[in-house]
């Protein structure tokens, strides 16, 4: 095995919730209220949708894609899903470094060091654009039983979520988590720092219309059948763990300028809506304008029932 590339789960196209577009001669990300599943082949636009996506869009009854049925490659929560500090070069897109708050690799002018990684929050490098970066692979259809499809994010409500997901349907199966029948979900929540709209996350659950207890007999016939077949998971876990840990990076030097642009905009996006600063300013200005409004029309109908 070549030392220093790290060897992924084989990726067959994208999932995302999520375009880049042009905004006042700068490319941006801009969140969406749907998935979109696309292949790895990128026009000078977007990138192009596979086949999958709009196979799945004709098996809803609604009109966007907010659910994608799925399986797990690995039975280990954190092959699944690998989720770190990540601090991006603007200018190459290039990793500069990567940690999980207790230590970090990074890239030095005297080559690769690893170092002790206090967390963004205690680091000086840092605040130049370190932010969480999860990727999760999983697996849609059954035409590659080892191929999958990757969703990468920054969004700290879906890392987290899928963290949690991963490790609690690990222990209640017994460690069957490549034999659970799953499916992606968009989920909508509102906060202060989003000024009360909707922004959106993935969660992984049970497959619709599927009982927990359902499921986990589901994924122990599954495992059996694997068995009695020759399938061996713990060699295939073995093997991803063993190919991920070759490389100081992940991202390989073609992927790294697109993901850049997607998840680490030149212009500082605000992660949890994805509207970027000026649109904020603009909104928290509509929002305190309406407030402002509604507190006049609320003095004068005092003022009103007074004179009567």
């Amino acid at each position: 095995m070549i030392k220093g590339l790290a060897i992924t789960p084989p990726i067959l196209g994208r999932i995302s919730i999520g375009r880049v577009v042009e905004k006042k001669g700068k490319r941006i990300p801009e969140k969406d209220d749907q998935f979109t599943i696309t292949s790895q082949v990128q026009t000078w636009d977007a990138w192009v949708n596979h086949p999958l996506d709009e196979e799945l869009r004709q098996r809803t009854t609604d009109s966007k894609l907010r659910a994608i049925p799925v399986r797990l490659l690995l039975n280990e929560p954190d092959l699944n899903l690998r989720a770190e500090y990540s601090l991006f070069d603007r200018q190459s897109g290039r990793p500069v470094c990567v940690g999980d708050g207790e230590t970090c690799r990074r890239r030095t002018e005297t080559g690769m060091q690893t170092l002790l990684c206090p967390s963004p929050d205690g680091c000086e490098l840092a605040k130049s654009g370190c932010k969480p970066f999860g990727r999760l692979n999983v697996q849609i259809g059954e035409e590659d039983e080892l191929g999958t499809f990757i969703f990468r994010t920054t969004g700290f409500n879906s890392i987290r979520t899928l963290a949690a997901r991963l490790s609690y349907y690990q222990a209640v199966s017994g460690n069957l988590l490549a034999c659970l029948p799953l499916e992606l979900r968009l989920r909508g929540k509102s906060t202060m720092m989003s000024y009360r709209t909707a922004i959106y996350y993935v969660d992984l659950t049970i497959r619709d219309g599927m009982t927990l207890e359902g499921a986990i007999a589901e994924a122990r016939q599954t495992n059996e059948r694997r068995k009695a077949g020759g399938y061996d998971q713990a060699a295939l876990d073995a093997v991803c763990r063993a190919g991920l840990g070759n490389g100081a990076f992940e991202e390989s030097e073609e992927d790294v300028s697109a993901i850049a642009e997607e998840l680490f905009p030149d212009s500082e996006i605000d992660e949890t809506s994805g509207a970027s600063e000026p649109e904020i300013r603009e909104d928290r200005a509509t929002v305190e304008s309406g407030l402002k409004g509604k507190l006049q029309q609320k003095l004068v109908l005092q003022q009103f029932t007074k004179s009567e």
